[in-house]
């Protein structure tokens, strides 16, 4: 397929990779020059969103949030200038499901179909083409993009129509903090107890307690690795998507504030850039002690 890619960063340069990888013409556009490692394999540098639409028949953007998609689709020379019948735009960033659902709209207007289709996993995720994603949008475009899909991910979905991908990923944003918080404030008892929070966490990965969380963060919280792999300024976006849409819906959401308020913390300490397991560095604070393995 003639594919568009729009946000080539941690995430995208490797998702772009594999479409590349299996055979695709890849056109693609970033603020920044576009990567040797895409080139190299034959992406197909464009100097605008439009000229990229127009030379595709599926346009994927993946970009940090909601104006950043909307600046992409609507902007000047933006991929909305260069659509027509019959093409699909994919946004699998993360955003707010309600301006998507009008993105959508205005897509649908211009005669293209348009997939919300956002995903999870991370960096290591994108790089082993390992990705879960969660799709909002028509049957159809999903059918044509499926293959798409399925050279970025493993767990491949569609929810329900648009809006419903987003509403899924905002979903999983709010597990994966409160996940991240527990493992956390666990490694840190564990520690402060005297235990080696590097066997604890052995062990638990055996039992009822494992999950991808504790395997791959509590690691890196026990190696004191916070290079990010999805950076904490991102986790504090999509639970702000959380927290306003739980107001809007007149719903209490408290752990999820608290997360919040852990990530805010780490922010206020030079952390946004940190990676999202580093909210251990705020729950360390408070109790005046270290995670290290013994």
């Amino acid at each position: 397929m003639k594919v568009g890619f729009i946000g080539l960063g941690i995430m995208g340069t490797p998702m772009a990779g594999h479409l590349l990888d299996a055979g695709h013409t890849l056109y693609v556009h970033d603020i920044k020059p576009v990567a040797a490692e895409l080139t190299v394999k034959g992406a197909i540098p464009c100097p605008s969103g439009a000229e990229v639409a127009a030379a595709s028949e599926v346009v994927i953007t993946m970009v940090p949030d909601t104006p950043h998609v909307a600046a992409a689709l609507f902007g000047e020379n933006g991929i909305a200038a260069g659509l027509g019948a019959g093409k699909i735009v994919v946004d699998m960033s993360s955003i707010s499901p309600i301006e998507t659902k009008e993105f959508a709209a205005r897509i649908n207007a211009l005669g293209s179909d348009y997939l919300d289709a956002p995903v999870s996993g991370g960096e290591v995720g994108a790089k082993a083409a390992s990705l879960t994603i969660m799709v909002g949008g028509p049957q159809a475009a999903f059918d044509t993009v499926k293959p798409l899909f399925d050279k970025m991910g493993k767990n491949v979905t569609l929810v329900g129509g648009n809006g419903d991908g987003q509403t899924t990923k905002v979903a999983n944003q709010i597990i994966v903090a409160l996940t991240i918080e527990a493992v956390a404030e666990a490694l840190l008892f564990a520690s402060k107890a005297g235990a080696d929070p590097a066997k604890v966490r052995q062990a638990l990965m055996g039992g009822f307690a494992s999950s991808r969380i504790l395997e791959v963060h509590g690691e890196r919280m026990i190696n004191r690795n916070f290079t990010p792999g999805f950076r904490i300024e991102l986790h504090q976006k999509d639970l702000n998507l959380a927290l306003n849409g739980a107001k809007a819906l007149n719903l209490s959401l408290p752990h999820t504030a608290s997360c919040q308020q852990l990530f805010n913390a780490c922010a206020a300490q030079g952390g946004a850039q940190w990676d999202h397991s580093g909210l251990l560095k705020a729950l360390e604070l408070m109790a005046n002690h270290e995670v290290k393995a013994v």
